[in-house]
């Protein structure tokens, strides 16, 4: 057997026992120490009962005595007491007892002192005062020796349970802590919907108020385009009768009621009034039914269903083009996407949360982009602004709950917080670049089909 494996054998801690290592010049104490704490493989069981078994290992040595502490320590079996003689061969019981607590600081230590000129004082000047050392004036009895093994070896036993008991406590509290963050930031999520819900109550009910006299106001421009349109060919007719009519005076007043009215200025700009007037009413009617859409996404069962994103972002474009015309051009580079099984009320939020974030990063006028693509089994959004950008520690948070770059007042902190539960439930990712002066772009990637990769157990959990 090499040199190693009786080291390795030596070191071996068994944790069910406690463990004593003895550092004296010889075995003396060590065989002592097992033969009063009856280890089956020194003496007959039998002779003390009650006793429990004590492992016991012997160092000779300062660096002997280190590996054992270290391997007790490596091996989750650290030694609950340690006998130092002093002095030792060549070296100082009590700077070794000092070496032995900095590579474990829980070790108690028993300094057995056969040097008549050490005392208290020159003992307490290198150690301190410390309820982890004894000292033993040599010799000492048998019954004293028991009683102090005994003793020290449970007040460890007592201070590792008080330690294992204040760590399970610690990780108690971190788990509450973590569970109650968890708490508030579903709270959160359920006031902010619960706020989400009531703003589209009211949404919707102002735009069923807005809905009637914009249909019946689009009706009647209809009829009035049609009521010009006669009217205009009544006048080309009339116009065409004049040279019939000899009576001068009569001429000279329908020339003069042309002239005050600008008849060919009237006949040209009419029409293009009611166009206009009916473009207005139709974007009206668009903006209301993608409030409505928006506002009442149960119309759609909330289902999972094909959706086209291109009209998804175009609905939020208009429902967020207050925040947007005063601060930014818009401009769309969309690609070619195909249909995507998705949530679309949820995802419309999500682009209305980016939007509204976008339009808020730039400071007097820029530029927001919105552009799209496809790659595989795969879709991409990318929401861009020309704003102020982030630094390091923003983007690092952007994505937590309650974390906001806006002024008290002027947010949540949860746009985004929900808008990446959102995405991730699609079992897709949202990524974000930015650098200060340089704007922000958010990059949202979906599978085509995420119903299927949310049954398949992909990123999908929220």
């Amino acid at each position: 057997m090499s040199d190693d494996d009786n080291l390795s054998k030596i070191l071996v801690i068994d944790a069910d026992r406690p463990a004593i290592l003895v550092v004296a010049t010889d075995a003396e104490l060590a065989i002592r120490l097992n033969r009063l704490f009856n280890l089956a493989e020194v003496a007959d069981s039998g002779e003390i009962g009650g006793q429990p078994n004590y492992l016991v290992r012997w160092a000779d040595t300062p660096e002997c005595a280190e590996q054992a502490i270290a391997a007790g320590l490596a091996n989750n079996a650290p030694f609950n007491l340690a006998f130092v003689s002093h002095p030792l061969r060549q070296a100082n019981g009590v700077a070794l007892i000092k070496r032995l607590w900095e590579a474990d600081s829980g070790l108690n230590a028993v300094l057995c002192n056969a040097d008549p000129g050490l005392d208290w004082p020159q003992i307490a000047e290198k150690l301190g005062e410390s309820d982890q050392l004894l000292i033993l004036q040599q010799p000492v009895s048998d019954l004293v020796v028991r009683q102090v093994v005994n003793a020290m070896v449970r007040q460890w036993q007592l201070v590792k349970q008080t330690q294992d008991v204040m760590q399970f406590i610690v990780m108690q509290n971190r788990q509450l802590d973590a569970t109650n963050h968890q708490l508030q930031d579903i709270q959160a999520q359920l006031l902010q919907s619960e706020k989400m819900s009531s703003i589209g109550q009211l949404a919707a009910g102002v735009a069923h108020e807005i809905n009637n006299p914009v249909g019946f106001v689009k009706s009647n421009l209809s009829t009035l385009k049609r009521y010009i349109a006669d009217l205009l060919d009544l006048a080309d007719a009339y116009q065409k009768a004049e040279a019939a009519v000899v009576d001068a005076g009569l001429l000279a007043a329908i020339g003069a009621v042309k002239r005050r009215i600008d008849l060919d200025y009237l006949r040209r700009d009419a029409p293009e009034l009611l166009e206009e007037s009916l473009d207005g009413i139709n974007r009206v009617t668009k903006i209301v039914q993608d409030l409505k859409d928006f506002s009442y996404p149960q119309r759609n069962n909330d289902a999972w269903q094909w959706a086209d994103l291109h009209a998804g972002l175009d609905s939020a474009l208009n429902i967020v083009y207050n925040e947007l015309k005063y601060k930014a051009d818009v401009v769309k580079r969309y690609g070619e996407l195909p249909l995507v099984n998705c949530l679309p009320s949820q995802l419309n939020q999500v682009f209305v949360n980016l939007l509204v974030n976008a339009a808020y990063a730039i400071d007097k006028h820029g530029v927001i982009t919105v552009a799209t693509g496809s790659g595989g089994d795969k879709v991409w959004i990318e929401i861009g602004d020309t704003g102020c950008g982030m630094t390091d520690e923003q983007l690092g948070r952007i994505f937590d709950a309650f974390y906001t770059t806006k002024p008290v007042g002027k947010g949540t902190g949860l746009g985004l917080t929900i808008s990446y539960g959102i995405v991730k439930k699609h079992g897709g990712e949202i990524t974000v670049r930015s650098s200060i002066g340089s704007g922000t772009t958010l990059r949202i990637e979906l599978p085509v089909d995420a119903e299927q990769t949310n049954d398949t157990g992909g990123n999908a959990d929220g």
